[in-house]
């Protein structure tokens, strides 16, 4: 694992931008081909939300892996949230404007479409964590304060998870799979403390 940390060392994380707007822009591009079949918006939506879904995934599974594996990732986890926050965002903008089009029916879906509020909540938990991913906001806020407000990450992933099952019109299996991922990586991450009996 020494030969496999020295080599992730040497590798940049910056790579992560471009590989995520570039992956955007290819989908983008499939929808305006044609090649997403006959509904490219609808098709467009759900392949950035699982993307997303799939790099919460990863995020969450970094310190587990460095954990009980050794593997260390950690220097990834900031370009992966905010490629999470990025299609996350594009998502969001794909339904807005593309699809629903209309600000009074975004409105009325966020109080009446139960998913939709849930998957809101979680961006709007995002923006925070996004605006702060860089050394300055450490820096101001403090290690302490910091670690402390990207906590929400829980919160965003659980709600981002939820929103994934309840976007589906029958009981899917995979969203199921991927909530219940999350679950096992969020257990990992606990810090469980020795059950000692008291005389």
């Amino acid at each position: 694992m020494q030969k496999i940390n020295g080599f992730v060392r040497r590798l940049p994380a910056w790579p992560i931008y471009i590989v995520s707007v570039a992956w955007f822009g290819w989908l983008f591009w499939q929808a305006l081909s044609g090649a997403m079949g006959p509904d490219p918006v609808n098709a467009l939506e759900l392949a950035l939300g699982t993307l997303a879904l799939q790099l919460m995934v990863a995020l969450l599974a970094i310190s587990p892996a460095r954990k009980y594996l050794g593997l260390n990732l950690i220097k990834f986890r900031r370009a992966l949230g905010l490629a999470v926050f990025f299609f996350v965002a594009m998502h969001l903008g794909v339904w807005m404007i593309l699809d629903v089009q209309f600000l009074g029916q975004v409105l009325n879906d966020l109080v009446k479409r139960p998913f939709i509020t849930i998957g809101m909540a979680s961006f709007v938990l995002m923006v925070p964590l996004a605006l702060t991913s860089n050394n300055l906001s450490i820096r101001r806020l403090g290690p302490q304060a910091w670690n402390k407000l990207h906590k929400l990450t829980y919160a965003v992933v659980i709600l981002g998870a939820a929103h994934n099952v309840l976007i589906q019109k029958t009981w899917e299996t995979e969203p199921l799979v991927y909530l219940g991922i999350i679950a096992a990586l969020l257990v990992m991450r606990i810090k469980w403390r020795p059950f000692m009996a008291t005389a």
